[in-house]
Parts: structure tokens; C-alpha cells; sequence
């Protein structure tokens, strides 16, 4: 038993877990009707939790949830249980039923693969406080797409039902339009029901907006996002160089002592 445990608290081997894990999900997506894979896939998670329940024995629950990377663990096994439900029911009961929802969570164990690529840590600091450093611009940007769609929904709503019906909609649309997406079909969709003048006026509205969202405001945020994220490395960088000026200076000052005193 001893020796089953030491094998869970071995990273290399629950990176084994998790990728043969992923490749009988992918094959089992292929509507592969082979019994031992719909035992095999739920024993994953059982033995995901078996591995959590040994940290905690090992190292204390206090411990464990300290760490950044096993909080992540404990929810991403936590949300992926209900999946070990769907084996109890009958597959027909099952198709006809809200247990088939429960095997998708299955798919978030993956993400425990994360923590196993190199250097992650610093990756997720650094989009940590990108997104600190960013937020206000990116919650703007979102403002703006809000009072945009609400403008939107306002004048092209008898024009274009399936893309300005309501808000919500039209929200939808303006984000895809500022992401470049449909930067033309929509408004030559909409001059296509309109009046030549309308027509005019609508193309220029949804000109400027994809200059303005999509070309300019985009470029804007991703610009601040991705400043904020290598500003560590900046800001390293200029320590170093400060630590060697001071350290330039010091040693002037002991020369220029020693060039008096000879």
C-alpha cells in the first residue's frame, strides 16, 4: 500500500495518467462501443482522487491547499466526479437523460496538465498581473462595446433581425465586429435593405467602428495587456542596471581616494 502511495506522489507518473487518460477520451469520442474503455476512463478519476486524498494524508490538509497548484487540482477532481455517475445508468436511460451532461466534466481533469509544462508559474504570474495592470482598459473596451450595441440595436433592429433583435444580440454582433469578424457581410446585409442614403450611412457608421473597435481599440488593449505582462522582465533589468551603477560609482569614488592619498 505504502508503495502504491509513493507512486501517486510521483509527478512523472501522474503525467502518465493524465495524458493515457486523454487519449481514451479522444478515442471513446469516436463512438467506439468497447465495454473496458467505459470502466477504464471513470477508474482515471478514481485514482486522481485517490492521489489527492494521499497528498492530504501525507501532508495535511493545510499543506496541500496552501499551494496554488494543488487548490487547482482539488477543484478540477472535485468538478469531474459527477462523470462517475453516468456509468450507473443504463445507455439508453442515459441518452434520454441529464447524467449524459456529467461525462463532459471528465474533460476538465486535463487541465491538470498545465502544471506540467516548463516555466508555467511564471507565465500565469505574468497574466496575473497583466490583467491587474489592464483591467480598467479592458473593462472600458467592454463599456464600449455595451453602449455600441445598445446604439446599434437602436437603429438597425427592424433592418437586420438576426443580428441586432435585442441587446444581447447586438452585443454579440458589435464584439464580432471588433474582433473582425463579419467586418462586411453585416453591413453590406444591411445596405442591401436599405435605401441608397441609409445605405451610405450605415456602411460609414460601421466604417468607423471598425476602425475605431476593432483596428484601433483592439490593438490598444492587446498592446497595454501584453506592456504589462513583460514589465517584470523590464523591471528586473533596470534593478540590475541600477545594483551596477551604484557599484560603477562606488568603485570611482575608491579610486579617486586612492589617486589623492598617492
Amino acid at each position: 500500500m505504502n508503495k502504491l502511495k509513493n507512486y501517486l506522489l510521483n509527478d512523472h507518473i501522474i503525467l502518465a495518467l493524465i495524458v493515457l487518460n486523454a487519449i481514451v477520451i479522444f478515442i471513446q469520442e469516436f463512438n467506439v462501443s468497447v465495454w473496458i474503455f467505459e470502466l477504464i476512463e471513470p477508474l482515471f478519476t478514481l485514482i486522481f482522487l485517490f492521489e489527492m486524498v494521499v497528498k492530504i494524508e501525507r501532508y495535511g490538509f493545510t499543506n496541500f491547499i496552501r499551494k496554488g497548484w494543488n487548490k487547482f487540482d482539488f477543484v478540477l477532481v472535485l468538478i469531474s466526479l459527477p462523470s462517475i455517475f453516468s456509468i450507473f445508468f443504463d445507455s439508453h436511460f442515459v441518452q434520454m437523460n441529464i447524467f449524459l451532461a456529467l461525462r463532459v466534466f471528465r474533460v476538465f481533469k486535463f487541465f491538470m496538465l498545465i502544471r506540467f509544462i516548463p516555466n508555467v508559474s511564471g507565465v500565469l504570474l505574468s497574466v496575473q498581473r497583466a490583467l491587474k495592470q489592464s483591467y480598467l482598459v479592458i473593462a472600458g473596451f467592454f463599456v464600449s462595446i455595451f453602449i455600441v450595441s445598445l446604439i446599434s440595436c437602436s437603429l438597425f433592429k427592424t433592418v437586420a433581425q438576426e443580428y441586432f433583435r435585442n441587446p444581447l444580440e447586438s452585443f454579440y454582433t458589435i464584439f464580432r465586429l471588433f474582433s473582425v469578424e463579419g467586418w462586411y457581410e453585416i453591413p453590406d446585409l444591411i445596405a442591401s435593405r436599405s435605401n441608397p442614403t441609409v445605405a451610405f450611412f450605415s456602411v460609414l457608421y460601421f466604417i468607423i467602428l471598425l476602425l475605431c473597435g476593432g483596428i484601433i481599440g483592439l490593438s490598444l488593449v492587446n498592446s497595454i495587456f501584453v506592456d504589462a505582462m513583460v514589465s517584470d522582465n523590464n523591471d528586473e533589468l533596470k534593478a540590475e542596471v541600477s545594483t551596477l551603477s551604484k557599484k560603477i560609482e562606488a568603485l570611482t569614488e575608491k579610486i579617486e581616494k586612492l589617486n589623492k592619498n598617492n
